[in-house]
């Protein structure tokens, strides 16, 4: 592999790490690091595996966070993964190295000198490389398994050929064991929403642990054994952290604790467990104000089968109306889980720290369901000027996580309810989950997306996808989810927004005021409004005669089932390596 013949020793990441508080780095990077000088203190261990942050697709960026761009968040265009045109690329692609080797090399070495703190360190480096590994096998399925720094000169090493899923992933599981038996707990750490430790360790195993036991139930093409493991683990990690007692969830009231979760400037850390760090006083900015107000950014909205996923207040289905589907905007959002109006605009929003009402802007939205989540005050609207954290890792999703694992091994009990998802919905007023009611009468609604599930547990695991789906939107899991549960066909249907019934005058939050125009032929005189004229700005089902609004529907969606649940090996890295094999209809 190509990559291994460029050494890299130490990496610095000019984002998380200058992020972070004074003191933080005090030491001038070094382009070699010798063991018998450098790892001498647990300064020295601490500023090394610092570095492992730079790994962007473990620890994602601000943008990796709040962009996802799926089947939840639609925009004015398609990525290539929606329209079937990815090809295999030449390089590049993800399948890159170095990461890996930064970590192997401290694995190497930190232990030289005995340091009261270095088993914490090495249980750092642990977790960083079954994290960097999970992404390996998420993304290509079977890869070459290193766990010591490879010799360039060794061709033998370089040129394998890639290692068995299994063995890949039951490599990664003991990484984690041993992450969560080494790390410290945060007591005392200043930083402690920063850094990983062990409990970040614990949700970590919960998230990885879910994906691949779903991953083996669901793709049984792949003949991978030991599903159950992996969810029993899954839910044994869940279930440790939560019986811990070190995180809750944020709760104030109903209408606004979800919202201030992801709007606070400082992460809240008695739910967040790993935020990315912004801040003015430390010039580092993000740019979700920007991304979701203006028509630069592609204009992200909900889905319509989203929306229509949010229960009533009352805990019934509003997909269970018979007009569900022909509900005007300002109807379809009342008396909703409180959670659609904190992710959304509905009538009544207002910017933080104003008192105007805002009905959904369409210059910024091309669904009409126009986000709010992660917006902050009007004074972060200028481009890449946001401040307020990114969460990472929050505790809702552990929650989550310990319910999906237990439903799917069929040992979920009211019980397990009430300690994990009762409390997403207790922190919005919104009525319990129900066991026995769930798998008494499956939604169709849900049971038409997701087509793979089937058994006594159908309604169940059904429910929590749905709260899974709602509680971590604009929180990019919803890819990863799709592909696990080989439900790649949502990827392929036309996405849709706010239902209009025909052109004319809309009053959108019910305040007697027209708010949105559409229009054929010539542009009504008339100030005030939003116009959209038919068939250009706005593209309505049925024409004049209304209908949801369709999202790009002259743009053909395209997922493969016996190809694009893995990407494509690079040409060039099987041009250098021989022994690699292509992953299944990739050409």
């Amino acid at each position: 592999m190509k990559q291994y013949k460029v050494i890299v020793l130490f990496i610095f990441l000019s984002g998380f790490l200058v992020q972070c508080k004074k003191g933080f780095l005090d030491r001038t990077p070094q382009s070699e690091i010798i063991p018998g000088i450098f790892f001498n203190t647990e300064k020295d261990l601490e500023l090394y595996t610092n570095s492992f942050y730079a790994n962007t697709a473990v620890i994602p960026t601000a943008e990796g966070v709040y962009n996802e761009d799926d089947d939840n968040v639609i925009k004015n265009s398609l990525s290539d993964f929606l329209t079937g045109k990815r090809v295999v690329p030449v390089s590049g692609g993800s399948w890159n190295w170095y990461h890996l080797r930064n970590i192997n090399y401290f694995l190497a070495n930190y232990n030289k000198v005995q340091l009261p703190g270095a088993k914490h360190y090495g249980g750092v480096a642990h977790l960083f490389r079954a994290l960097f590994y999970f992404d390996k096998v998420a993304t290509f399925g079977d890869v070459p398994w290193y766990s010591a720094v490879i010799d360039i000169q060794d061709s033998s090493l370089l040129n394998r050929p890639r290692d068995k899923r299994t063995l890949v992933m039951d490599s990664v599981l003991a990484d984690l064991d041993t992450a969560i038996s080494w790390m410290s707990e945060p007591k005392g750490m200043p930083d402690k929403v920063e850094k990983v430790h062990k409990w970040t360790a614990l949700a970590f195993k919960s998230r990885i642990c879910l994906f691949e036991g779903t991953f083996r139930k669901y793709h049984p093409e792949f003949n991978l054994p030991g599903a159950d493991k992996f969810l029993q683990e899954a839910a044994k990690a869940a279930e440790t952290l939560i019986n811990s007692g070190a995180y809750g969830l944020n709760t104030s009231t109903p209408d606004k604790a979800y919202q201030e979760l992801f709007s606070s400037k400082a992460a809240i850390d008695k739910e967040v467990i790993l935020t990315r760090r912004f801040s003015n006083d430390l010039q580092i900015w993000h740019n979700v104000n920007y991304y979701t107000i203006t028509a630069s950014y592609g204009r992200p909205g909900l889905e319509k089968k989203l929306v229509n996923s949010y229960l009533m207040k009352d805990g019934t289905r509003f997909t269970d109306k018979a007009d569900y589907s022909t509900q005007p905007f300002f109807n379809e959002v009342q008396n909703r889980d409180p959670r659609l109006s904190q992710t959304i605009r509905t009538p009544g929003y207002t910017r933080i720290g104003n008192t105007k009402k805002l009905p959904p802007d369409f210059t910024g939205t091309v669904t009409g369901y126009q986000l709010i989540k992660f917006v902050t005050s009007e004074a972060e609207d200028f481009y890449n000027r946001s401040t307020n954290d990114m969460p990472v890792v929050r505790y809702a999703e552990v929650l989550l996580n310990f319910a999906e694992a237990k439903a799917e091994l069929g040992t979920l009990t009211q019980a397990d309810i009430d300690k994990s998802i009762k409390l997403l919905r207790d922190r919005v007023s919104m009525p319990n989950m129900n066991l026995v009611a769930a798998n008494a009468t499956p939604d169709s609604y849900l049971a038409a997306q997701y087509t793979q599930v089937s058994g006594a547990n159908k309604g169940i695991i059904l429910e929590i996808r749905r709260e899974r789906r709602i509680e971590l939107v604009m929180e990019s899991f919803r890819r990863r989810d799709l592909l696990r549960w080989k439900e790649g066909h949502l990827f392929a249907e036309q996405f849709k927004g706010m239902y209009f019934p025909g052109v004319g005058p809309y009053d959108l939050d019910g305040d007697g005021k027209v708010d949105v125009y559409i229009y054929t032929g010539t542009r009504p005189p008339e100030s005030g409004p939003q116009y959209l004229k038919l068939g250009s700005e706005v593209i309505l089902e049925n024409n004049a005669n209304g209908g949801s609004i369709l999202v790009n529907p002259q743009v053909a969606k395209v997922f493969n089932e016996s190809r694009d649940y893995l990407e494509p090996i690079p040409v060039q890295e099987m041009q250098l390596n021989p022994n690699l094999v292509q992953n299944p209809n990739w050409k």
